[in-house]
């Protein structure tokens, strides 16, 4: 099977018409340090991009609050006209000032001008999907409602300017809050093999047939150290980052992965996650990572 097929297969958002591939891309990292202004090598951002789409990915996520507008911007110099598969998912729900510090933005005004700017630097008339993103801690353990904010969202949906709405961030009960409010089709939280919070939730997303999309794969900003991941990596000749997204792809046929590079050979490794088969003993051992990271926090 080749790279272009293996990608995880594929996964159908709920009532509706669009169907990704397992394996996306996260653009996060197509900025300069801090997420903040643009790369040091645009053309290489831009080969990344065209790299992706040429390897069979079909689903990109963004923001127009990285760089600010530089990710976007990018995004669009290296593939509009967009392939008519590509799925565009971004985010809203915070603003970036010049200090790089990270702003809660959820007013309505904020809302409106975030939905606009995304369009116009994507080069877009509507947005396939927009995640609410909650501006709490990266675990989203704060309980404060998004009614407010995902009314307005619902609101410019209805105006066309939005296919479907995702959350990010958030938790089983401000799901279920939202959902009295407008249709979910996707969930964008932190989760990898030591952060298992989100187990439960998962499942219960399964079983409604939402997609559940983990950021940090492997521990993000801090990178996760474990000497089982390490070894179970060298002994199946693969990296740590393809370990633990294949650890992903087999935890629940739900989720959706959108690991992040600025690198052309990190992007194919990252890929090759698909064709990674962990045996049984392996997964227990990789399961036992959370059981400990846990314990040692407890300490």
């Amino acid at each position: 099977m080749s790279e272009q097929t293996n990608l995880g297969g594929s996964l159908t958002l709920p009532n509706t018409s669009i169907t990704v591939k397992r394996i996306g891309y996260g653009a996060m990292q197509l900025t300069g340090s801090n997420v903040m202004g643009a790369p040091c090598d645009v053309d290489a951002a831009i080969a990344v991009l065209r790299e992706a789409i040429a390897l069979g990915i079909n689903h990109i996520d963004t923001s127009d609050f990285y760089g600010p507008h530089i990710t976007n911007q990018i995004i669009r110099q290296a593939l509009h006209p967009y392939p008519k598969d590509l799925v565009i998912v971004t985010k809203v729900g915070a603003r970036r000032p010049e200090d790089g510090s990270w702003i809660p933005a959820m007013s309505r005004q904020d809302l409106t001008e975030a939905i606009h700017d995304n369009l116009r630097n994507l080069g877009l008339d509507t947005i396939d999907v927009v995640n609410l993103r909650l501006m709490g801690d990266t675990q989203g353990v704060s309980e404060g409602s998004l009614v407010e904010p995902l009314t307005t969202l619902a609101e410019l949906k209805k105006q066309g300017l939005i296919r479907h709405l995702g959350l990010s961030n958030v938790t089983p009960i401000q799901l279920a809050e939202a959902q009295k409010i407008a249709e979910i089709v996707c969930v964008q939280n932190q989760y990898n093999v030591a952060h298992r919070k989100d187990d439960a939730f998962i499942d219960d997303l399964a079983q409604q047939s939402i997609a559940y999309v983990p950021f940090f794969p492997l521990g993000g900003f801090t990178p996760l150290q474990s000497s089982v991941l390490e070894s179970t990596a060298k002994s199946l000749d693969a990296t740590p980052m393809q370990v633990a997204l294949a650890w992903l792809l087999q935890h629940s046929p739900n989720i959706l992965l959108i690991p992040g590079t600025s690198s052309v050979e990190h992007l194919r490794e990252n890929i090759k996650a698909a064709a990674l088969q962990l045996p049984q003993q392996i997964v227990a051992d990789l399961n036992a990572i959370a059981a400990k990271s846990l314990a040692d926090r407890m300490m």
